[in-house]
């Protein structure tokens, strides 16, 4: 029987590498059980850390993808890896290159200028603050001053949604929805363009509260997976939303990602 073959590869950074690496998952998503092997090397400065992680990745016969803008060191990498036979990705600079001509501006190859530490990142670091204050309706009055209002019975993503779209620097408050509880008075307050409405089925709501309870050690059939219990809940979300007259997303088969693009894509229309 043959073993499966190691894929090593090596993401190269003047930064972070998040977005290297970002692109390496997206593609080795399409091969779920091929075994990789993902070594970062971030912050990558001079000449002479770079030789060492090019020698160490020819020894690996490693993949390398990178995103350095320094022009000695690309051209460093383009030399090492021709010579050594190395496969090589360069993800930044052909885009870099074409904006340039298109724009007839010259870049400025500053290393990490994407993570500068500008009013965007700061948006960004208090649209988190503002998630994490306002998740499962801490305070109503959250709901007043977000951008987004998200609404949703249990286990329809409604917090990694939420803490998604502060990363896109949205400020974002959410409400856990019960037929028993009262919806905040604020709710009624928000224009209706801002509130979104998370559903799901109710097999694989059922299916996740069970396995919800399995990993607290607990029972899996109980009410809280109870398939009439969660129909009700999903006819009191929909009759709720109905009244807000709010954009509704079925989550069901959808990525966090997916659902986000829906919600800001609305946004933006």
């Amino acid at each position: 029987m043959n073993e499966t073959p190691v894929l090593n590869v090596f993401v190269i950074s003047d930064s972070v590498g998040g977005t290297a690496s970002n692109i390496f998952h997206a593609a080795m998503a399409q091969f779920p059980s091929a075994d990789c092997r993902l070594k970062n090397f971030p912050f990558l400065r001079n000449e002479e850390q770079l030789i060492t992680i090019l020698n160490e990745a020819a020894d690996a016969n490693a993949i390398i993808i990178h995103t350095i803008v320094d022009a000695l060191l690309v051209e460093t990498i383009e030399l090492f890896c021709a010579e050594h036979k190395l496969v090589h990705f360069d993800v930044i600079n052909p885009i870099i290159r074409e904006i340039a001509i298109r724009t007839s501006s010259v870049p400025t190859h500053k290393p990490g200028a994407m993570h500068k530490l500008d009013d965007r990142y700061f948006n960004r670091i208090s649209a988190l603050e503002f998630a994490v204050r306002y998740d499962d309706g801490k305070d109503p009055k959250g709901f007043l001053e977000a951008d987004i209002v998200i609404l949703g019975i249990s286990r329809t993503s409604k917090t990694p949604l939420s803490i998604f779209l502060a990363n896109q620097n949205f400020k974002v408050a959410n409400l856990p929805l019960m037929p028993e509880a009262q919806i905040p008075e604020e709710i009624w307050q928000v224009d209706s363009s801002k509130i979104i409405g998370l559903t799901n089925d109710e097999d694989t709501l059922s299916n996740i509260r069970k396995q919800r309870m399995i990993s607290y050690g607990m029972e899996p059939d109980n009410p809280y997976s109870d398939k009439n219990r969660i129909r009700k809940e999903v006819a009191y979300a929909e009759k709720l939303y109905e009244k807000l007259n709010c954009q509704v997303i079925n989550v069901v088969n959808k990525s966090i990602e997916e659902t986000a693009a829906i919600i800001i894509n609305s946004l933006q229309n």
